[in-house]
């Protein structure tokens, strides 16, 4: 079940671009997460399938939500400072999260459940409602990255980089 594509290697140097690939990482977790009713549906629950879905609930459960905790505490109110017409698409950004994670919630219990053997397929509709979520968001959220790139100085990027790192060394 495994899609396999070119990876670009970021750093915390540069803040933007690790953004953008925790993106790159949410629609790939996504197109699996479409695949797999179909492929439950033709293959079972077998272990390739359970390794995806724990890859998916690793994901989901612990590094998007740091992912948006580097958006709301340190990447928007910067940007704002710099950009203050976008406060009205952050504001809407930071109410798609508290949607996405009160989908991914739901979702997760029957990822959870697969992975248990206590259910053998998961609710096409609330996939789909959970990947379209993550469709709309960052269509609307990746051109305030842009903004970013433009208006956001090396020493800021610099400082929110190893803010964001120092979030990941204190989860570990």
């Amino acid at each position: 079940m495994q899609i396999l594509e070119p990876q670009k290697f970021a750093s915390w140097n540069e803040p933007i671009e690790m953004l953008y690939a925790c993106h790159g990482k949410v629609k790939r977790f996504c197109r699996q997460l479409t695949i797999l009713p179909d492929y439950l549906a033709k293959n079972g629950c077998n272990q390739a399938v359970k390794n995806d879905v724990q890859q998916i609930l690793n994901y989901f459960n612990q590094s998007a939500p740091l992912h948006h905790d580097d958006e709301e505490k340190d990447f928007f109110p910067l940007l704002v400072k710099h950009v203050p017409e976008a406060q009205k698409d952050i504001d809407e950004l930071e109410r798609q999260h508290v949607t996405l994670h009160d989908s991914w919630t739901k979702l997760s219990e029957q990822l959870q459940a697969l992975l248990k053997d206590e259910r053998k397929n998961i609710d096409v509709t609330l996939i789909n409602y959970f990947v379209s979520g993550y469709d709309k968001h960052i269509a609307l959220e990746e051109p305030l990255f842009e903004l970013g790139k433009q208006h956001l100085s090396e020493s800021e990027l610099r400082e929110i980089g190893d803010i964001m790192s120092a979030r990941r060394r204190v989860q570990a």
